[in-house]
C-alpha cells in the first residue's frame, strides 16, 4: 500500500534550480551544448499588467528572490521591498550569464508574483479599513508549505497581525487569533467554552468570544459579556453569508446592546468572507476584521522577466522580445505619486517638479553573488509599506 505524502520540494531543490519549469533545463542544455555558456545578459523583473481596477501595487517577496540568488555570479539591483509601483515598472534587474540565473526563474517569479499580490491586497484593505485593525486569516485557504511566506507577505502589506503559529518562529510575529465554532460544538455549550478560554488564555491573548455558533448575535454577545465582565476584550461575529442578512445592521444591533448594558468596552470583530466593500461599509461601527480568503486567494499582479539587453562587442546592446523596452530601466521617485522611468546606464539627475533631486529605486543588493546591502527588518518594511499608503489613492 503506498504512502500519502506532502508535495513540498526542499530548500536544496529550490537553490539548485530543480523547482523549474522543463523548458528552463532544456534551455539550459542547449545553452551549453552549443557553446553560448558565457553569453551575459540583463534580465529585467516588472509586471506589464496590474489587475483590473488596480492602479497600483506593493512589491514583496526581495528577501526570499535573493536568498535564491545569491551565492551565484549574479549582480542584482531591485526596487526596496515594500515599495509601491505601477504598470510597467522595472522592479528587478539582474546581470550576468545567463546560464547562472536560467533555472532559477521560475521559483523566483513564484515567491515574488506570490508575495506581491498578497501584499497588495492588503495593503488595499488596510486603506479601506483605514484606523481599524486587519487581522490575517487566510492559512486555511493555502498549501501550508507557502504559510509562513504568506503571513510575511500580508503583514508587509499592513496587516496588525497573522494567525500562523510558525510565523512566531520563523518571522518573529506574535500570532494572533480567537476561537473556532468547533471549540464551542465540542464543549456543547458556549458558555463553558468562553470560561476555559478566558481562564487558560487570559493572559497570552485578548480574550474575545466567537459569539453565533447557537444563538443570535445580540443575545451571545450578551451572554459573554454578563459571564466574563472586564475580562472580555472583544465579541467576534463571522456570521455565514447565508444567515447574515445585512451585516452593518447586526453590528449595529450587536453594539446597541452593549452600551445599553453597560458593556462599552467591548470590542467587536468582524470576520467571514469580507473584501474591501465590505470593510469600506463597516469601518465605522466594528473595531477590527479577520480577513482570510480574499487577501488569501489575491488576484494575481503579473510579475515577468525578460532578457533586455545582451553584453556583446564589448558594451551592453538592446535585445529584447517584441512587446518589451529592449533597455534596462531605472525608476526615480519623487514621491509615490511622482515617479520618472529613465534608462538604467543614465546617470543624469532626474528633478522633480519641485525641483528636488529625485531619488533613484533600484540599488545594489547583489555584487557577484555577495549581499552588499543590509536588508531591512519586517517592521521597517511594514512601516515604509505604510507611509506610501497615507498618500496613494485606490
Amino acid at each position: 500500500m503506498r504512502e500519502p505524502r506532502l508535495y513540498v520540494p526542499s530548500v536544496g531543490e529550490i537553490l539548485s534550480g530543480e523547482a523549474t519549469d522543463i523548458y528552463f533545463y532544456r534551455t539550459k542544455v542547449l545553452v551549453e551544448k552549443y557553446g553560448l555558456s558565457d553569453v551575459k545578459v540583463r534580465m529585467q523583473v516588472h509586471a506589464y499588467s496590474l489587475p483590473k481596477g488596480y492602479e497600483w501595487a506593493v512589491f514583496a517577496g526581495l528577501e526570499e528572490a535573493l536568498a535564491m540568488l545569491r551565492g551565484r555570479p549574479l549582480t542584482v539591483y531591485s526596487v526596496p521591498e515594500g515599495t509601491v509601483f505601477r504598470r510597467k515598472y522595472p522592479l528587478m534587474l539582474i546581470e550576468g550569464r545567463f546560464i547562472d540565473m536560467v533555472l532559477l526563474e521560475t521559483a523566483y517569479l513564484g515567491v515574488l508574483r506570490f508575495a506581491t499580490s498578497i501584499a497588495t491586497k492588503t495593503a488595499r484593505i488596510r486603506k479601506k479599513a483605514g484606523d481599524r485593525q486587519v487581522l490575517f486569516f487566510g492559512l486555511r485557504a493555502l498549501h501550508p508549505a507557502v504559510f509562513i511566506s504568506a503571513d510575511r507577505a500580508s503583514y508587509i502589506g499592513g496587516a496588525d497581525a497573522v494567525s500562523g503559529m510558525l510565523s512566531e518562529k520563523y518571522l518573529g510575529l506574535k500570532p494572533r487569533g480567537t476561537m473556532p465554532h468547533a471549540l464551542i460544538v465540542v464543549f456543547g455549550d458556549q458558555r463553558k467554552a468562553w470560561q476555559a478560554f478566558a481562564d487558560t488564555f487570559e493572559h497570552e491573548t485578548p480574550v474575545i468570544a466567537l459569539v453565533d455558533t447557537y444563538y443570535d448575535e445580540r443575545v451571545e454577545a450578551l451572554m459573554a459579556s454578563e459571564l466574563l465582565g472586564k475580562r472580555l476584550y472583544g465579541v467576534r461575529l463571522d456570521t455565514p453569508g447565508s444567515r447574515r442578512g445585512r451585516m452593518r445592521d447586526i453590528v449595529e444591533e450587536v453594539r446597541w446592546a452593549l452600551r445599553r448594558s453597560g458593556y462599552s468596552h467591548v470590542k467587536i470583530v468582524v470576520s467571514g468572507g469580507l473584501d474591501e466593500a465590505e470593510v469600506e461599509e463597516l469601518r465605522d461601527v466594528v473595531d477590527a476584521f479577520g480577513v482570510g480568503t480574499s487577501i488569501a486567494a489575491a488576484p494575481s499582479v503579473d510579475i515577468s522577466a525578460d532578457i533586455v539587453e545582451v553584453y556583446a562587442n564589448g558594451r551592453w546592446e538592446p535585445r529584447a522580445k517584441r512587446g518589451k523596452i529592449p533597455l534596462s530601466l531605472q525608476i526615480h521617485r519623487c514621491n509615490v505619486n511622482e515617479d520618472y522611468i529613465t534608462p538604467f546606464d543614465d546617470t543624469a539627475p532626474q528633478y522633480c517638479r519641485d525641483g528636488s533631486q529625485a531619488k533613484p529605486l533600484l540599488v545594489k543588493y547583489l555584487e557577484n553573488g555577495e549581499l552588499v546591502r543590509e536588508l531591512p527588518s519586517l517592521d521597517d518594511i511594514r512601516n515604509y509599506v505604510l507611509e506610501q499608503l497615507k498618500e496613494v489613492k485606490l
